[in-house]
């Protein structure tokens, strides 16, 4: 089987087979191309100009690094041998299963990544906003069908299906069954996409926030046995359970000190604001209407924005004048802090000056998560294999509360009034 090598800036290079360089080379994926993984966080951090292309395939070569650290383990092998009923050609299987689901996992991404996820349509279904994985698999589903389930490749030695594909990124253990599992390594407190992210962001923008020891963490991985469920699950061995506290750390720390910085948060709503304006009724296309989704991209809209330069939010964009913080509460508010800022709005709409609040909201670790990317990292006992929640070891992670910083933003031209309202006692 021939093989292909992409240089990358985090793990040097990246293997390809010609089966995955086809999907790769797919128009649906080269789309990623034209996507920013952080969308405008380089108004504040000029390096962040990387996309999700490059970010899909780390998250891939990441994951079968994990993967092959997994099963190389001749105790993890025992338990998935015993438990799960795997021999040699399940797991080479699966192996290409991960590999294509974590490649895949992110080709469904609206223009400018997660600021445009407040204006996709509402699923009929739950009542909520579509979600950036409903349009990975309408388009795993759809388009890219054929190149996943055509080539020889795949019809000569895996047999791996669309349905199977996005049944591994959704959970959709109808489908999938007691496979299900290797969901952890795409979706958890420790899967390959956070793993990829924290190091590709922090190296773009050139911060030492989200770095941690991705060898270590990748040579601690194990499995282990859920006490009361008695399920296979996957975590970290005792002797490593500091790297997946550094893990959690680290993504605190990029959240709080990149993600959450106050000019990046101002054109998240500059985008979501400018896009409403430039969009067909003002939203995204729904996944029924993949095709015409796939037709946008950052470079398409940019082109909107530039065509409608006398709107607020567009000329913000594209001059680079953003509205401006006038005031913000600590990350973990109190019951004075929230009355505070309640009185801050009243005085700014005493005196019809606009504005709008900003909400920084995310519990950073749970430790009751139902969700499988929500459960707590689980630390692996050397010998009886039992696993035990992070918390119990970490004083840290145990004691991560919820931040909710909020902050009061006004127009550019309005911050020396507003600030002058909002300081002056009465």
């Amino acid at each position: 089987m021939k093989k292909f090598e992409i240089r990358d800036p985090i793990y040097g290079f990246i293997t390809l087979n010609e089966w995955e360089r086809e999907i790769i080379n797919h128009p649906v994926f080269q789309r990623l191309r034209r996507i920013r993984q952080l969308s405008l966080t380089d108004m504040v951090y000029p390096g962040a100009t990387h996309t999700r292309f490059e970010h899909s395939l780390g998250v891939m070569h990441l994951a079968t690094l994990m993967y092959d650290a997994i099963i190389s383990n001749e105790d993890n092998k025992k338990i998935l041998e015993e438990m799960l009923s795997y021999n040699e050609i399940g797991l080479k299987k699966d192996r290409q299963l991960v590999r294509l689901s974590s490649l895949l996992h992110d080709v469904g991404h609206a223009p400018f990544s997660h600021a445009s996820e407040e204006i996709m349509p509402i699923n009929g279904q739950t009542g909520k906003h579509h979600k950036h994985e409903d349009y990975t698999t309408a388009m795993i589903k759809g388009p890219l069908k054929s190149t996943i389930e055509n080539h020889q490749i795949n019809r000569n030695n895996f047999g791996i299906t669309a349905e199977e594909v996005a049944g591994l990124i959704e959970g959709n253990a109808k489908i999938l069954e007691d496979r299900i599992f290797w969901k952890v390594i795409i979706s958890s407190q420790l899967d390959a996409d956070r793993g990829d992210y924290l190091l590709r962001d922090s190296h773009h923008i050139g911060v030492k926030y989200g770095v941690y020891d991705h060898s270590r963490l990748i040579n601690t991985l194990a499995l282990g046995v859920e006490p009361e469920s008695e399920e296979v699950v996957l975590g970290v061995d005792e002797g490593g359970w500091h790297v997946a506290e550094a893990v959690v750390i680290a993504r605190y720390q990029l959240f709080t000190q990149v993600y959450f910085h106050k000019t990046r948060r101002a054109y998240d709503y500059h985008l979501k604001e400018a896009m409403k304006t430039v969009l067909n009724d003002g939203k995204l296309p729904s996944p029924d209407n993949i095709n015409e989704f796939i037709g946008l991209d950052d470079f398409t809209i940019w082109e909107l924005f530039k065509d409608n330069s006398k709107n607020y939010n567009c000329i913000s964009i594209l001059d680079r004048k953003h509205n401006k913080v006038v005031y913000y509460t600590p990350e973990t508010p109190d019951e004075s802090d929230e009355k505070e800022i309640e009185e801050k709005k009243k005085k700014l709409e005493d005196n019809n000056i606009w504005y709008y609040e900003d909400r920084a909201e995310r519990l950073w670790y749970k430790l009751n998560g139902d969700n499988e990317e929500d459960k707590q990292v689980m630390i692996i006992k050397n010998g009886d294999k039992k696993a035990r929640p992070l918390s119990n070891y970490s004083s840290i992670v145990s004691n991560m509360g919820r931040i909710k910083q909020m902050k009061i933003y006004v127009k550019k031209e309005d911050r020396l009034k507003a600030k002058e309202v909002l300081n002056n006692v009465t």
